[in-house]
């Protein structure tokens, strides 16, 4: 718990972190819990409702065929629009969304086809969201805060929805099926509620120019494309992600079949999460300062692939607790260092549409590994599933030795 405590921003500790920092955090953390409830109970609800691993999975791949839908014309709209009006509304629209679904399902009308469109429909707003709380943070964050920012809202994120918000959701769950997701749709109410209060942010004359729809899409698209550093590393995230999301999308499945655990106990697990994502936000920092960013990197990858291997390996709670840590470790770290280098690489004007790119490249691996995780876990089973996970990491990680090598950060980005 101390660690928790010491990923908080205190008043005063960091003055690069304004008032306005600390309001979205406070959204992010608060939505972040809620995003943990709905994380554990709707797979928990799919698994009810059927004992396919391909429809169960069905219900990840719903939340994250958005990102690829959606990536680029979110870019689009971010730079185009008022941020912080712009996330309140997607906020607000999460609130009806989660409340419908509530309704449904205490209701008795609200099967898999209800809960794969609500989910499709909040994985739009997610994708929206993120990316404009990403564009916001450089213009509310002096710039040697810049790290030390994204690590806060990461260990916000993590300890809300990987460990307060499955506690609490799959006790819900256990209460009234339908409860974790009315108490989702509150959260969403605070973090619109604060979003409101922001004061600071991007000025008008930082928006670019209207130059019509598809060329200010392409300039996003032209600009990452050009650039080799940023690419490669977008690249590298989408197999990351394969890997990642097709572990997350069978992991009740495992938790069921294989670990013989109640949904409590399932909740539990994933909240093991953010003890690692905690840790890695405390001390990503300070890490990537002494290792220097690509063997920081390596890193990442390596603890990646170790996770996956335990998970394929040893077919124990306690094991499997620790592998997600390790997991959350990893893919903390990472986000730490990319995030950074994407809002200080990128021009301003063009943030939110790289940004948009990259996330469509990165994120396009969520889909993929959800879909081939449930088709991998019914044909041969989840430890097939890890195992597969843990060979692809190992290439990221070769992949990733080797830029290190040639110090293919530090020649771009000397700073």
């Amino acid at each position: 718990m101390s660690a928790v405590l010491d990923a908080l921003p205190p008043r005063g500790r960091h003055r690069m972190l304004s008032r306005d920092f600390s309001r979205l955090w406070t959204a992010a953390a608060v939505s972040a819990i809620g995003d943990g409830v709905t994380i554990a109970a709707a797979p928990l609800l799919a698994a009810q409702l059927t004992d396919d691993p391909r429809l169960i999975g069905g219900a990840s791949v719903a939340f994250t065929v958005p990102f690829v839908l959606f990536g680029i014309p979110a870019g689009l709209l971010v730079d185009r629009l008022d941020i912080r009006a712009a996330m309140v509304r997607v906020d607000l629209a999460r609130v009806a969304l989660l409340a419908l679904l509530a309704a449904g399902i205490a209701g008795g009308w609200g099967g898999l086809p209800l809960l794969y469109v609500c989910l499709f429909l909040l994985g739009v707003g997610e994708v929206f969201f993120r990316n404009a709380s990403q564009v916001l943070v450089p213009f509310i964050t002096a710039d040697s805060g810049l790290a030390t920012a994204n690590a806060r809202v990461m260990a916000a994120q993590e300890a809300g929805s990987g460990f307060l918000g499955p506690l609490v959701g799959a006790l819900l769950f256990g209460v009234a099926v339908a409860l974790p997701f009315g108490v989702d749709a509150a959260t969403f109410l605070c973090s619109a509620l604060l979003v409101t209060r922001i004061r600071g942010g991007r000025p008008p004359a930082a928006r670019p120019e209207r130059t019509g729809v598809l060329p200010e899409m392409l300039a996003g698209a032209r600009w990452l494309w050009r650039h080799h550093l940023l690419r490669s590393l977008a690249l590298l995230s989408c197999l990351i992600n394969i890997a990642g999301n097709a572990m997350l999308a069978v992991l009740v499945v495992h938790s069921r079949q294989v670990l013989h655990l109640s949904p409590f106990g399932y909740g539990v697990m994933l909240s093991c999460q953010a003890v690692g994502a905690v840790l890695a936000s405390r001390f990503a920092p300070a890490l990537t300062g002494r290792l220097g960013r690509e063997r920081a990197l390596v890193a990442t990858a390596t603890l990646i692939a170790a996770s996956e291997a335990v998970l394929a390996a040893v077919p124990s709670p306690y094991a499997a607790g620790a592998a997600l840590a390790l997991f959350a470790c990893g893919t903390v770290t990472w986000n730490v260092v990319v995030v950074v280098l994407r809002q200080t690489l990128v021009p301003r004007h063009l943030l939110g549409r790289a940004n948009s790119v990259y996330r469509l490249v990165a994120w396009g691996g969520l889909p993929v590994g959800a879909a081939a995780g449930g088709l991998l876990a019914a044909a041969a089973g989840t430890p097939t599933v890890f195992a597969v996970g843990a060979a692809v990491m190992a290439v990221v990680a070769v992949a990733l030795l080797r830029g290190a090598r040639r110090q293919w950060i530090t020649r771009e980005d000397p700073a």
